[in-house]
This record gives structure tokens, C-alpha cells and sequence, in this order.
């Protein structure tokens, strides 16, 4: 890669790292997918230890929780101008229907606004290439650059 070629593009390889990096999702085998300015698209396949309801065989609800949220961590991470550090500030997740038994779970997320401390992100949870009918959707916001500011605002111990 060239000086001229995108950050989003140069941080393709540090969004999987960004994944692998993080114990829970490790755990639940989450891959990246595609990472494009800005977007970023994250999987992770049903496994029996991952079911939520042996019953119905349908995953836990957590495990579409963490893919969303890595999912749009790694979209505002694609969002960058320059690399910083993410925190989840806010994580919404509107649950529409179980996923199905044994199916891959897609998540594809999109920062569509990015201020100087704040990324807004929305994403939805997909069983199937049916992009009409999501397993849920979600819609969070990222304070960037958490490292060289974190704790800076604490009032000193009494």
C-alpha cells in the first residue's frame, strides 16, 4: 500500500485484529467478513455450546449482543481519519425474532456520523440473505480516543 491508499483500507487487517483481540468474541469464534469505509460485516456460526433454549436450539440472545456490538466497533474504527482507541458509550438492541437453529449470523454495521469524540453506528443481525427480514438491529454510539482522555474528568480522591 501506497501513502494515498484510504485508512479504512490500512485498517482492514487491525478491524480482524480488533476481533480477535477481544477474549468474548475470540471465544465465540466472530470473523470478519469485509471491512470497507466506514463498514464493516462480521459472522459468527451457531455452535450447540452458543444455544440459548435447548429446546428450540436457538442461539443466546449475548451472542448476538457482542456481534453487534464488535461489529459496529469495527465500523467506527473503519470511520477514522487516524487510528484511536473505541469505548461503547451506547448499545441499543431492538431483538425482532430468534435466529434460526443452526444458521450463520451476519452482522453489518455503518458509521453515518462521525464527530470529533463521538461515532455513531447503526447495524443489523441477519440469519439469511434476506436482507428484509433481520434477526435484530442495533444502534450505538462510540466515544473515540478513550485512552488519552480516560479519567482525566475524575475529581481527586478526598
Amino acid at each position: 500500500m501506497n501513502d494515498e491508499t484510504p485508512l479504512w483500507q490500512k485498517m482492514a487487517s487491525a478491524g480482524a485484529m480488533m476481533i480477535q483481540g477481544t477474549p468474548q468474541a475470540r471465544a465465540l469464534g466472530m470473523r470478519v467478513v469485509s471491512i470497507t469505509e466506514a463498514r464493516a460485516v462480521v459472522e459468527v456460526d451457531w455452535r450447540e455450546d452458543l444455544v440459548g433454549d435447548p429446546e428450540t436450539g436457538v442461539i443466546a440472545s449475548g451472542v448476538v449482543t457482542t456481534l453487534l456490538d464488535n461489529s459496529c466497533g469495527v465500523a467506527a474504527f473503519a470511520a477514522l481519519s487516524e487510528p484511536t482507541s473505541t469505548a461503547t458509550l451506547d448499545l441499543r438492541i431492538d431483538y425482532m425474532r430468534p435466529a434460526r437453529k443452526g444458521a450463520t449470523i451476519r452482522a453489518d454495521a455503518h458509521c453515518y456520523r462521525m464527530t470529533k469524540t463521538v461515532a455513531f453506528v447503526r447495524a443489523f443481525a441477519f440469519d439469511s440473505a434476506d436482507e428484509t427480514d433481520p434477526v435484530a438491529a442495533a444502534q450505538a454510539a462510540f466515544m473515540m480516543g478513550t485512552s488519552s482522555r480516560m479519567g482525566k474528568n475524575r475529581r481527586p480522591p478526598a
